[in-house]
């Protein structure tokens, strides 16, 4: 960590102790420990939920559970956030740190695809802020089921946020794609589906590897 990062970090709202646990056995047990979102991101998501004032989130990719947990810490009382996560190993292991925690409560966790499992929410309501984390190589068509163009209903709404991680792919982006990546393709797809879809608005932060914040108009 260079200085300034440093510097960043230590004038932060720091982690709470729960949270650095969690980050501590991520990085001991998960075999790809960086896809956790981190203490400046779990702030920002934290800050950014305590803002919007949502009260349904859904998260796409549950990985250990830190985004949850931190944005779980912004859901106002009587909030619900459903998570998704085919990995059926790092699910209990994100459970436990759910259950131990006062925000725990108000996250719903499932194991299996959000995109078979998530339209299935539909008729409970829309979601007022979704966070996209999953299988990169499916954000295009994460995107196209949060809309209802995938033959399902819409599970957002006029006003509903979808923040996107991992956007700039370590700079990939910016580079012509390597045959066979399905990851940076489908990314530049994704990004370029927001770019051009009249019906949102957005802004990319390069924080980390990137965020792509979506407004639904």
């Amino acid at each position: 960590m260079n200085p300034l990062e440093q510097y960043v970090h230590d004038h932060s709202t720091p982690e709470t102790e729960l949270l650095q646990e969690l980050d501590r056995e991520t990085n001991l047990r998960a075999v790809a420990p960086q896809m956790l979102s981190g203490h400046l991101q779990g702030r920002l998501l934290t800050m950014l939920v305590a803002m919007m004032k949502p009260q349904r989130i859904l998260e796409i990719g549950t990985f250990s559970g830190y985004s949850a947990l931190c944005m779980a810490a912004g859901l106002p009382d009587g909030g619900v956030l459903h998570t998704y996560d085919p990995d059926d190993e790092m699910m209990p292991f994100a459970q436990s740190f759910f259950d131990r925690s006062e925000h725990g409560h108000k996250i719903v966790a499932h194991t299996g695809s959000a995109l078979d499992i998530a339209p299935q929410l539909a008729e409970e309501g829309s979601f007022d802020l979704v966070f996209i984390d999953g299988d990169k190589r499916e954000y295009p068509d994460y995107y196209r089921m949060l809309m209802g163009d995938r033959d399902c209903r819409p599970l957002v709404h006029s006003g509903s946020f979808l923040i996107a991680d991992n956007i700039l792919w370590y700079g990939k982006v910016a580079q012509p794609a390597a045959h066979g990546d399905r990851h940076t393709q489908a990314l530049l797809e994704f990004n370029r589906m927001i770019f051009e879809d009249e019906r949102v608005e957005n802004v990319i932060l390069p924080i980390r590897d990137g965020l792509n914040i979506i407004r639904v108009k």
